[in-house]
């Protein structure tokens, strides 16, 4: 393991970092900061108020707003709150403003240190074309694509015509599978490409897609790396992220299992040329395809640091974030490699249900227990009694377990999985214990028997995905809530100046909104929710999850039939098709773009028609 004790004097020493993010993230670095002696300020959407990462930063803002684009994906809001606190130093998590180039500048214009790669990285790194351009360039392998962002669909079909099908529509700024959709028939290419502009536009604040040609049933392979200011380039560790649904990731592992010396060869290679010649410092991750013959193809950079980076710390004992405080304050990195021991799986753990098409499932957390014991790591940015809202990402936490194998690693994961509890909402826990037994993925036979892809769930997998019982709880009333231990004094959360602070009152005063003595108090649930599955029940269409309708389809008196689309809505960050459940007239149609509705509520009657 490297030490970081002989590393270059820092030009600029830290203290205070604003942690410009939200959930296990954000808590993620607040506790880096704190093993590092650095003050941390948390910053907060309404919903978040009473969120785990603002309880654990040394000081926490409101940014005023429910929403992404007017919380974390605001700028000005951000930089007010560093100004008002006194940051000197800007941390951007991964996901909202961690890859926009603008905000990094404006971190800097602003005499604040930015935790992440220099705005001129992220620029040719973060535009997925030019980055093309660069892995080029250093001779790293690359399917074929777009040279530029292309201005319509038709641009698409003439791709598609050149090159054959599938393609993929790939937002030109963003990653985490947002913005990417794959087309397998000219038919759908302008629906599809409508739907990539409108998620990039709505993650990333961009909406250019470009195209490439689609690998079907490849793996995806990355590196995990780590660049100083004078040019020295580390990759940390390999990882598989093939395990992923709607084009993104679900399982994770390091290193990369299976994996030719030739191929480590390669990728460790094209990783440090493409980001040498960006001029890239802190860390980065190079993403790769290989296909079933082995053939390997240069994907893509994410600028920011990974959710999946704890199993690379977990392989190598490097704490990542600690690392990005190095590198932001101007410290080399004083190794030239690393030493893997063991493997490491990470689970997602989201709230989604897997038995219904991994549909976003937003609700509150009644009860929780996370997993312990040999090789087991955890983390979270929710407590039980938080509510999981639809404005934001599903994920949950990450459980991430380390063998001194792969298999003992795998043997691990369930045990850990046997001991995880999350109740009053469904998650994707089923689909990891099937996963965890599959013999796709655990391979007990070696490379031939490895088998999982980034479609396998889809394709592959996706008959014992539906099989999936539900974890959604039955439709009873929540049990009555404790009564409370008398207390002398009660502790109030306030805000001041959008500052949050915690206030002691005397007990019984009857303000304390729901915390008393400091804990969240249990919140009460009259019923769960309908089942993500149940969508239409006779002539009405109904919403199958909580969301924000993106496009409405069809206008009233249509004729439609069973499977046409009738509305699209966006939940957790990602758009969800609702189709029509049976053929005849839409009626009573109810839905507006841009606006937000319930479990259950009634989009439209499809009502029979007479032939």
């Amino acid at each position: 393991m490297p030490s970081t004790s002989t590393a270059s004097a820092s030009p600029r020493p830290l203290e205070k970092v604003l942690i410009a993010n939200r959930g296990e993230i954000a808590v993620r670095v607040a506790r880096a900061c704190a093993d590092a002696g650095l003050s941390t300020v948390g910053v907060y959407a309404d919903p978040d108020r009473n969120a785990l990462h603002v309880t654990l930063c040394d000081e926490s803002y409101a940014l005023g707003g429910a929403r992404a684009v007017e919380t974390y994906l605001d700028i000005g809001k951000i930089l007010d709150v560093a100004r008002r606190s006194g940051a000197d130093a800007v941390h951007p998590g991964y996901g909202f403003l961690s890859e926009n180039a603008d905000f990094a500048r404006a971190v800097l214009d602003a005499g604040l240190v930015w935790i992440g790669p220099p705005p001129e990285a992220i620029d040719a790194l973060g535009d997925k074309v030019t980055a093309r351009q660069i892995a080029q360039q250093v001779g790293a392998p690359l399917v074929p694509g777009t040279p530029d962002p292309v201005s319509d669909a038709d641009e698409v079909l003439a791709f598609a015509d050149t090159h054959g099908l599938p393609v993929a529509i790939k937002a030109a700024y963003g990653g985490g599978g947002r913005g990417l959709k794959v087309a397998r028939s000219r038919e759908e290419i302008p629906d599809l490409f409508e739907s990539a502009v409108r998620e990039a536009t709505a993650s990333f604040g961009r909406g250019e897609c470009f195209v490439e040609r689609f690998l079907d049933r490849p793996r995806h392979v990355e590196t995990q790396c780590l660049a100083d200011a004078a040019g020295n380039v580390v990759v940390v560790s390999t990882r598989d992220c093939s395990l992923q649904r709607r084009h993104q990731k679900l399982v994770e592992e390091a290193p990369a299992p299976f994996l030719t010396a030739e191929q480590e060869t390669a990728l460790v290679e094209a990783s440090q040329g493409i980001l040498r010649a960006a001029g890239y410092v802190g860390a980065g991750t190079c993403e790769f395809l290989i296909g079933a013959d082995g053939t390997i193809s240069f994907l893509e950079v994410n600028t920011r640091l990974q959710v999946e980076h704890p199993v690379s710390e977990e392989v190598t004992g490097i704490d990542l974030v600690r690392e990005q405080l190095r590198l932001a304050a101007g410290e080399e990195l004083g190794y030239d490699g690393t030493q893997i021991r063991g493997h490491s799986i990470e689970l997602r753990i989201n709230g989604e249900d897997p038995a219904a098409g991994f549909m976003p499932a937003p609700g509150t957390i009644n009860s929780l227990t996370w997993p312990s014991g040999p090789g087991v790591r955890v983390d979270s940015g929710v407590v039980a009694g938080d509510a999981v809202t639809g404005a934001f990402d599903s994920m949950l936490a990450k459980i991430i377990v380390t063998g001194a194998t792969r298999a003992q690693a795998i043997e691990r994961a369930r045990r850990a999985l046997k001991e995880t509890e999350i109740g009053g909402m469904p998650t994707v826990l089923p689909f990891h214990a099937a996963v965890l037994s599959a013999p796709d993925f655990v391979a007990a036979d070696g490379a031939a028997s490895f088998r999982v892809h980034t479609t396998w769930i889809e394709t592959d997998y996706a008959e014992t995905v539906r099989a999936l019982s539900s974890t959604r709880p039955a439709e009873t009333a929540a049990s009555p809530e404790p009564a409370a231990e008398p207390e002398a004094t009660e502790r109030v959360v306030v805000e001041v100046g959008g500052k949050r602070l915690e206030v002691v009152l005397p007990a019984g005063l009857g303000i304390s909104g729901g915390m008393r003595g400091g804990q969240r108090r249990p919140v009460r649930r009259t019923a769960a929710r309908q089942s993500a599955g149940a969508s239409s029940n006779g002539a009405a269409l109904s919403s199958p999850m909580q969301g924000t309708i993106v496009k409405v389809a069809v206008d009233e008196g249509d004729i439609v039939e069973a499977g046409d689309l009738v509305v699209v809505l966006e939940a957790m960050k990602m758009e969800q098709p609702l189709l029509a459940h049976r053929s005849g007239r839409v009626q009573g149609i109810s839905a507006a773009v841009g606006q937000n509705v319930g479990t259950g509520a009634v989009i439209c009657q499809i009502e029979p028609v007479e032939s």
